[in-house]
């Protein structure tokens, strides 16, 4: 990879509302096979999902209703919402870093945050903490899949099942904690 490859991750990852998790895969295969060391993948999409952050818990304090009932019409956002909302007063800080890891989490928890005035330094180390561990959760899986499609076709097969079954499981979680909700 060179320069412009970590300019154009690092402006995914500062756009809220893009699917940061493709660039952060497919960098974490490029640093895998010979590409920009994983570190530095790590250091940029950090940094930019971190301004990133900081932007939407700007927006959700200064117009926070207003905006999330107008991205409310998507699905994944509304689901989402809906979950964060729910425990986020109750658990604060290990939510919204959990949040990261649902359909548009991490643009929500922000939005939700901010509108619901927290502290800045509360929630920035909900924020210094979620987004480090899920780009590195993200770019890891690249990394590894990439590591093992260099070692043989078992790797791609292995690394694909290892995707599937991450996938799985944090859909199964969040599909379980919503309806524990519901019925709270």
């Amino acid at each position: 990879m060179d320069d412009v490859s970590l300019l154009l991750l690092f402006a995914v990852a500062v756009v809220p509302l893009v699917p940061t998790e493709i660039a952060l895969i497919g960098t974490g295969v490029a640093a895998a096979n010979g590409g920009d060391p994983f570190v530095l993948v790590l250091a940029v999409a950090t940094a930019g999902c971190l301004i990133s952050d900081i932007g939407l818990y700007a927006v959700g304090r200064y117009g926070g209703a207003r905006v999330l009932r107008r991205l409310r019409h998507r699905p994944s956002f509304e689901t989402s919402a809906d979950w964060i909302g729910t425990h986020l007063d109750r658990r604060g800080v290990p939510i919204l870093v959990l949040a990261r890891w649902l359909p548009a989490g991490g643009t929500v928890g922000a939005l939700l945050a901010g509108s619901l005035r927290w502290s800045p330094r509360r929630f920035l180390t909900a924020s210094g903490i979620g987004v480090p561990l899920w780009c590195a959760y993200a770019a890891g899986l690249g990394y590894l899949g990439g590591s093992l499609l260099e070692q043989s076709r078992f790797g791609t097969v292995l690394s694909a099942a290892l995707a599937l079954l991450a996938a799985f499981t944090i859909t199964t979680v969040f599909r379980r904690t919503a309806t524990w909700s519901a019925r709270a």
